[in-house]
């Protein structure tokens, strides 16, 4: 570091990450400063320049030297500040730069047992709930419910086909080499889920299969009321303990079962799309973060997925993380791991990214859907993401044959498909739908009591040989399509 590098800082004058101190007779102010910036994410202290940033240097001697390190020595937890002694051309005088580097995880820092923090070019002394938080954060980080061993739990307690997924889903996303064993704890160790041979509580809300009674947080509570308040009617309640990977696919497939079709007639097209009222893969995204980010450390926990006649609310426990608002979701922001554990296991398999872009993508999603993006908020301790929609069960629709309407796409499909008999997974993998209850309700049934398709073996229905082909009725529907 020379004088030439620091006269462009200087004459910027005093900032956020700058101060500026005449002399080391300022040595304790300077220490004050320090501790701001260690405090926040670092920042340098110019001894010899005037607040109005006129260079003036000073002398520096071992006593001076010695000035500097007992100030240094006055920092809780010791401090990671850089001293540089900076030659002033055509004089003996000197700059002192004292760097405070971003600190990471030592968070927060006091200077004569106070702690103080930086608010534009002001330093003053922090407010004590500052200070506490910063110091929760501190534990957090080396002390996280999740990174602590899982009370009673081995590694036959954990569902091995779910850690082999895990590792394939890693290996396929090129985010763990191929080369990674198949042997259960290893894949763990690789994932940071055991230490030392023991078994984490991320790894047991990861993979669980016994959760009562030391780990009733793993539950997830499923509701369909009538009306729009949770006063109303209960169509529908279930209450499931599940590990998280299990909690995502379980809600996915109620969600399925719940919510109504409803026709919809793309632009420039002619076929009806039956779809549901908000888009799968931002109810998926959201109830991604429910599971990930929520507060497992609180026994009475859990994940909610309440379904009103105008409206779907996911519910978590845990505020949001520290920095981040109900507001910043809906625009860009930082991402901040609760669990980094447990986030990090989803990311390996592709199912998130790692970048705080969720919620946006869960509004683009929505926005490319046709409908209002959801609100987010936080409500007595709980992060609550809300879709507004139209789910009363009076306009539920469900699939028509021979209707004004005509046959939805789906069924279109299935006729053309069966026009050479195909078994039920055969025609539910070609049309790319997932729920085979849903797809056999809506769009198989319906042909078959319309006399459109018709079964190989009408006196063995549930036949695994079973398969389905197009009446000679559905050649004549398909050929008024066409």
């Amino acid at each position: 570091m020379n004088f030439s590098d620091l006269q462009a800082r200087i004459a910027g004058g005093e900032s956020t990450t700058l101060e500026l101190k005449k002399s080391t007779a300022q040595l304790r102010r300077a220490g004050e400063t320090l501790c701001a910036f260690l405090n926040a994410e670092g920042g340098t202290v110019i001894m010899g320049v005037t607040s109005e940033g006129k260079v003036v240097g000073q002398e520096v001697s071992d006593g001076t030297r010695r000035e500097i390190a007992a100030m240094l020595d006055r920092f809780e937890p010791p401090a990671a500040v850089a001293v540089h002694v900076v030659d002033l051309p055509a004089t003996v005088r000197k700059l002192i730069v004292l760097e405070a580097r971003a600190p990471g995880e030592a968070r927060p820092f006091s200077f004569e047992g106070r702690p103080y923090q930086r608010v534009q070019t002001s330093t003053s002394v922090m407010p004590q709930a500052r200070y506490e938080a910063l110091l929760l954060d501190r534990a957090h980080v080396r002390r996280r419910w999740e990174n602590q061993a899982a009370v009673d739990v081995a590694l036959d307690h954990l569902d091995q086909e779910e850690i082999l997924r895990t590792r394939e889903a890693a290996v396929r996303q090129r985010r763990i080499s191929a080369g990674t064993s198949t042997d259960v704890g290893d894949i763990l160790d690789r994932l940071g889920l055991r230490r030392d041979g023991v078994i984490t509580q991320a790894a047991q809300i990861l993979y669980g299969t016994r959760f009562l009674p030391d780990y009733p947080q793993g539950m997830l509570k499923m509701g369909r009321f009538r009306g729009s308040s949770i006063t109303g009617d209960i169509l529908d309640n279930r209450q499931e303990h599940l590990h998280a990977f299990a909690i995502v696919r379980e809600a996915m497939d109620w969600l399925d079962r719940t919510l109504p079709l409803a026709a919809h007639f793309p632009p420039g097209q002619i076929f009806r799309e039956d779809r549901q009222p908000v888009p799968p893969a931002a109810l998926r995204e959201v109830l991604l973060n429910a599971v990930m980010h929520r507060d497992y450390a609180h026994p009475s926990s859990y994940v909610a997925l309440a379904v009103f006649d105008d409206r779907i609310e996911v519910r978590s426990l845990g505020g949001l993380p520290r920095g981040v608002t109900a507001e910043s979701l809906s625009r860009t922001h930082k991402s901040v791991l609760r669990n980094p554990l447990i986030a990090e296991a989803f990311h390996r398999t592709g199912a998130v990214e790692v970048w705080g872009r969720g919620t946006n993508r869960v509004i683009e999603e929505c926005r490319r859907y046709g409908i209002a993006p959801p609100t987010f908020e936080e409500d007595a301790g709980f992060v609550v993401v809300t879709f507004q929609a139209e789910i009363a069960p009076s306009r539920r629709v469900t699939p028509q044959v021979g209707t004004k309407s005509g046959p939805s796409r789906d069924q279109v499909q299935v006729l053309e498909l069966a026009r050479e008999a195909r078994s039920m997974p055969e025609l539910l993998a070609r049309c790319g739908r997932s729920s085979r209850t849903k797809f056999r309700d809506q769009v198989v049934r319906p042909l078959l009591e319309a006399g459109l398709l018709e079964m190989t073996m009408p006196d063995k229905p549930r036949s695994s040989l079973q398969r389905y082909r197009t009446t000679p009725a559905g050649e004549r529907l398909l050929t008024e399509e066409s």
